[in-house]
């Protein structure tokens, strides 16, 4: 698919108002690079307004060994003439049925607490593809409270690994934690999309080992729910054990 194509339904999906200014908030967020370390992530700010990015962090090249000059040149066209071609389908669709569900979903106190992650394949220095997570998180709006100013957080992994393009937006409650409010594999329907939203938050929260007590508080729902729900995962994915369950997720992150 051409990156003209891409360009046009990337529009309309965020149609909004022309005008857009970065505010001083986000300009002390570039500042802060000059102390983040060097690792296997890069974060850039993005503009869906005008299609570029407004900031790319000093860990792009060392994660890519492309070039952020052309990056900031070229804007979101350079970025997607980049994707794998098999994975454009479906990454359009991520962001469709994303901002569908933001603006028919959410409210507008909820949109402001909102973190979306999808992911595909993009082809690095070497000609190599290496697949990408990208988490983004909302940092301005327009006048209708649509996203068009965010913080994307990219980490990079190994091509190699054979991953489904999935769709996740994730709600910030009152308690600092996150709860999965949309979940979509548009790569397949395997038996994976059979596991809630509610289920996931509680297989995530088990990886960092936090116990029913302690899932219950940060969800607001009660140990013997927990527990049941505990249950119903590993009788849904034919798992024995938590320690088997832990084990499965953490080899396979992008699940949650």
């Amino acid at each position: 698919m051409k990156t003209t194509k891409i360009n046009a339904i990337y529009n309309e999906i965020f149609e909004t108002y022309p005008k857009v200014e970065i505010e001083e908030h986000i300009k002390k967020l570039i500042e802060l690079d000059y102390y983040y370390p060097f690792n296997s992530t890069f974060y850039c700010i993005t503009n869906t307004v005008h299609q570029n990015f407004e900031y790319i962090s000093k860990n792009f090249t060392a994660c890519t060994g492309l070039p952020v000059d052309k990056m900031i040149s070229g804007g979101m066209d350079y970025f997607w003439s980049l994707f794998h071609p098999e994975d454009i389908k479906h990454w359009l669709k991520s962001l469709t049925d994303l901002m569908t569900f933001t603006m028919t979903e959410l409210d507008d106190t909820q949109r402001k607490r909102m973190s979306y992650t999808w992911n595909y394949r993009i082809k690095v220095n070497d000609d190599k593809y290496v697949n990408i997570i990208q988490n983004t998180t909302p940092l301005q709006f327009d006048k209708t409270n649509k996203p068009i100013i965010g913080m994307a957080h990219y980490t990079v992994l190994d091509g190699n690994l054979k991953m489904d393009i999935c769709a996740t937006a994730k709600y910030l409650n009152e308690n600092n934690e996150y709860e999965t409010l949309f979940y979509k594999n548009q790569s397949t329907s395997n038996t994976l999309n059979i596991i809630s939203n509610r289920e996931r938050d509680i297989i995530r929260l088990l990886i960092t080992k936090k116990t029913s007590e302690e899932i219950a508080k940060d969800l607001y729902i009660s140990k013997h729910t927990v527990n049941t729900h505990r249950r119903n995962i590993l009788k849904k994915l034919n798992i024995d054990s938590t320690f088997e369950l832990m084990s499965y997720f953490k080899n396979n992150p992008k699940l949650i």
